[in-house]
């Protein structure tokens, strides 16, 4: 008992140790924060500061101009840039008016006969709406090419908007009884009004519309449609924010993800048209008063838990008027919407039992979210790192990992093969803290094994022609981690918690593998997130590609945490238990493809895979293997990329739920198809 004790007294002593070093590191980090924070306020308090403020921001503009030229590629990517916008205004044309369905094509759709017409039942809370806003929104709804559904109309609105009523009844005369409509004795705000909406329906299916928006004239058969074929209980799809009297004055289309829960908890991307089946609400109320100003984003939220089908309709088919007294027009118009989201987001984390979460604003957007979660434990992680000669990539990579990383439990395994250079050697001989060549080898399964005396550090021998799958395989098969962060040599660590940033997702159930945020040397992107389907080999490709590190990414998603179908290898987190369960990296996919092959894999056994961007690293791409656009390299990405297509070909056919049909795959910034084009 006593050598026991005397045990976990030095274990104790230890953690101590390191957390005080830790700790240290923090304060040291705080108080050069603190330093540089006095500076800048010293230097803003000068006189002559304030004095060349015109000055600086003509310089600053001047800056601005160089750097978009230095992005787009100087003066020729600047036209290419015009070109871009040209024809994405020339894309836009095709989702407004054009894409409502000819005379033809409705009596096709009023004539079609499911086995299941289900009924909608469409809620509208009014208060004081615009007599125009008023019509164009009824007559989006009595122009449905579906004809099975009711509008229910609960109005708030005072005695100075009594025409509301009147347009209401006028149109609810020529509606054949499709239209309720009901004037409240008080208004109850639009969770209240919408409740009220709730309790005229009986319709199967419920659906929800703002007083000031606009239905594409065929959503409702589209819908139908999507329940009979796929029997879905939670429906949405696409949408646009337009100004003025015409739908076609686009300001932002937003093309959805399918449905994507990490995406979710961070922003209400499924917003509207949401139509779900009625026994998925869980209460008497379809809004909670308690969550006023995100009351939607608490619903969707609740809904969709409860859902068994849920499906995205990816075409926009929704309508939202921005005007100064809407939600589109910006969230000043209900400034308590943000602290109303954060609570419907932590109730929702905590019904999934989640505790000690942090829900923070992001640059994006107020209501769009940064989730911190608690940490389980203090896993091990091992670092699988493959190299070939190159000392100073694996160097900085190394240095980086150990100078910068605020979390301690994890082990270093570099995978070395056929390095030719006495640099990379005596490299690893001060990594090990000895000479490993003239010390005995221990001889295991796979090959040749050296550990540094505090464990830290592995360095693992593969003989044989380079396979990048075959080689991490071998590293991981020697790593003592629960976890595995397959890690390329050509990176470096930028954010100090980018390990803690990985776990946080890795250790989910649900989740599979998780990657980071990586920039090229000019800190523009690399990778943020891997599309199936997406480049000219048709396999898969990066999204958001080259932009700048400060770019918000389409619509905030460089923002915010969320699912992908598949991450980079060049930094890749996920169970060790997972890796060894899928067969780890397909070794066939000698080169290319084995990290998304991966991802497919586990994506299979139905789990998530997430990116995240707050996970930092600098990754100097191909500095270490060469590109794959000549030669035999190219020869040999083409084979791989035909082996990957016959692999997953359904997948493919598919199409990557993450993204939208409407993206071009020939683009990696979120560019519109053109039809015919």
């Amino acid at each position: 008992m006593e050598e026991k004790g005397t045990d976990y007294r030095e274990a104790y002593e230890q953690e101590h140790i390191k957390c005080a070093d830790l700790a240290g590191r923090i304060a040291d980090l705080e108080a050069k924060n603190e330093e540089l924070t006095w500076k800048l306020n010293r230097i803003k308090k000068n006189p002559l500061w304030k004095a060349s403020k015109p000055a600086r921001n003509l310089v600053h503009w001047a800056i601005r101009q160089k750097d978009r030229l230095g992005n787009c590629g100087g003066p020729r990517g600047v036209l290419q840039k015009l070109d871009y916008k040209k024809r994405e205004r020339e894309a836009m044309k095709q989702f407004g008016t054009e894409s409502f369905p000819s005379p033809e094509q409705v009596q096709a759709e009023r004539n079609t006969v499911f086995p299941r017409m289900v009924k909608f039942s469409i809620l509208v809370p009014l208060w004081n709406n615009e007599s125009s806003f008023q019509k164009e929104m009824l007559d989006s709804v009595m122009n449905q090419t579906y004809s099975n559904w009711e509008l229910c109309l609960a109005d708030g609105s005072d005695e100075d908007h009594k025409y509301i009523g009147d347009i209401c009844k006028e149109y609810a005369a020529k509606s054949d009884g499709r239209i309720i409509y009901r004037h409240l004795e008080k208004n109850g705000g639009i969770a209240g009004n919408t409740n009220a909406c709730l309790k005229m329906a009986t319709g199967e299916y419920i659906g929800l519309l703002d007083q000031d928006d606009i239905l594409h004239p065929s959503v409702l058969y589209e819908y139908a449609k999507a329940i009979h074929e796929q029997n879905a209980d939670y429906l949405y799809c696409d949408e646009t924010t337009f100004k003025g009297e015409n739908i076609n004055h686009m300001l932002t289309m937003h093309f959805k993800p399918d449905y994507a829960p990490d995406n979710l908890r961070a922003n209400n991307y499924i917003c509207h048209f949401s139509v779900f089946h009625k026994s998925l609400l869980d209460g008497d109320e379809l809004f909670r008063t308690k969550y006023d100003g995100s009351q939607d984003h608490d619903m969707i939220l609740r809904l969709t838990d409860n859902a068994k089908k849920i499906v995205h309709v990816p075409r926009l088919m929704y309508y939202w008027r921005s005007h100064s007294g809407s939600t589109a027009a910006g969230i000043e118009a209900k400034p308590y919407a943000i602290e109303a989201a954060k609570g419907a987001v932590a109730e929702h984390l905590k019904k999934h039992g989640f505790t000690h979460f942090k829900i923070e604003s992001t640059r994006a957007f107020e209501t769009i979210f940064r989730i911190r979660y608690q940490i389980l434990g203090n896993p091990k992680i091992s670092i699988v790192i493959a190299n070939k000669d190159h000392v100073e990539d694996l160097r900085r990579c190394v240095t980086s990992i150990l100078e910068k990383s605020t979390y301690d439990n994890y082990e270093i395994v570099v995978v070395e093969n056929n390095s030719t250079t006495e640099e990379i050697h005596e490299y690893y001989n001060s990594l090990l803290g000895y000479d490993y060549r003239a010390k005995e080898a221990h001889t295991e399964a796979f090959g040749n094994c050296w550990r540094s005396e505090d464990g830290k550090i592995t360095l693992v021998r593969f003989e044989g022609a380079f396979n990048y799958s075959a080689v991490n395989n071998l590293g991981v098969s020697h790593g003592s981690g629960e976890y595995v962060l397959l890690l390329n040599n050509d990176t470096e660590v930028i954010t100090v918690n980018w390990m803690e940033e990985l776990l946080m997702y890795a250790q989910r159930e649900d989740v599979g593998a998780v990657g980071a945020k990586l920039f090229y040397g000019d800190k523009t992107i690399q990778h943020a997130g891997v599309v199936i389907g997406l480049g000219a080999h048709r396999t898969a490709g990066h999204t958001h590609y080259k932009q700048h590190r400060q770019n918000l990414g389409y619509m905030g998603r460089l923002c915010y945490a969320q699912n992908v179908t598949a991450v980079t290898g060049a930094c890749l987190m996920l169970k060790k238990a997972l890796y060894e369960k899928v067969g780890g990296l397909e070794e066939a996919f000698a080169i290319s493809l084995n990290d998304v092959d991966l991802c497919l894999k586990l994506r299979e056994l139905g789990l998530l895979n997430v990116f995240t961007p707050f996970a930092e690293l600098f990754h100097y791409e191909s500095a270490s293997r060469g590109l794959d656009d000549e030669g035999e390299k190219a020869e040999r990405y083409c084979r791989e990329s035909e082996r990957f297509r016959e692999k997953w070909k359904g997948a493919l056919e598919a199409g990557d739920p993450y993204y939208n049909p409407n993206f071009s795959l020939d683009r990696s910034d979120f560019s519109l198809k053109i039809q015919g084009g």
